[in-house]
C-alpha cells in the first residue's frame, strides 16, 4: 500500500512504481491509473512525482510538448523540403519537353514556308510564261 510511505521520502515511496508521490503534501498514493494526468484536487501536477523524483508532471508536459513541437515542425520541414525536389526535377525535365515541342514547331514553320515559297515561285514562273518575260 502505498499510503504507508506518506511523510517520508519520495524515493521510498517511487520504489514502488504503482505510487505517486506529492512534494507539496509529503503523500504517497496509489496513481489513479485510469487518468493519465493525477486530478488537481489530488495532486498538484508541479508537485506530483511519478516513476522520478527530480521531474516534475509540468515539466515532463512541458518537455513533451516542446518535443513534439519540434518532431512536428521537422516533419513539416521533411515534407516541403521533398516536394520542393519533385518540383524541381518535373521543371527540368519539363523545359525538355518543351524545347522539343518548339523545334517541331520551328520545324512545321520551316516545311510551311518552304512550301508557301515554292508555291509562290511556282505562280511567278506562270506569269512570267504567261507574258513571256522568261
Amino acid at each position: 500500500d502505498c499510503r504507508q510511505y506518506t511523510n517520508r521520502s519520495c524515493e521510498e515511496c517511487l520504489k514502488n512504481v504503482t505510487c505517486l508521490w506529492c512534494a507539496s503534501s509529503r503523500r504517497c498514493m496509489e496513481y489513479p491509473v485510469r487518468r493519465i494526468l493525477p486530478p488537481a484536487d489530488l495532486c498538484e501536477l508541479r508537485s506530483a512525482r511519478w516513476g522520478v523524483c527530480w521531474v516534475n508532471f509540468e515539466a515532463l508536459i512541458i518537455a513533451m510538448s516542446v518535443v513534439g513541437g519540434a518532431l512536428l515542425i521537422m516533419l513539416g520541414v521533411c515534407c516541403c523540403c521533398c516536394c520542393c525536389k519533385k518540383k524541381s526535377k518535373k521543371q527540368v525535365s519539363g523545359p525538355d519537353k518543351d524545347d522539343e515541342r518548339a523545334a517541331r514547331e520551328r520545324e512545321k514553320r520551316r516545311v510551311r514556308q518552304e512550301e508557301r515559297r515554292a508555291e509562290m515561285k511556282s505562280r511567278h514562273d506562270e506569269i512570267r510564261r504567261k507574258y513571256g518575260t522568261v
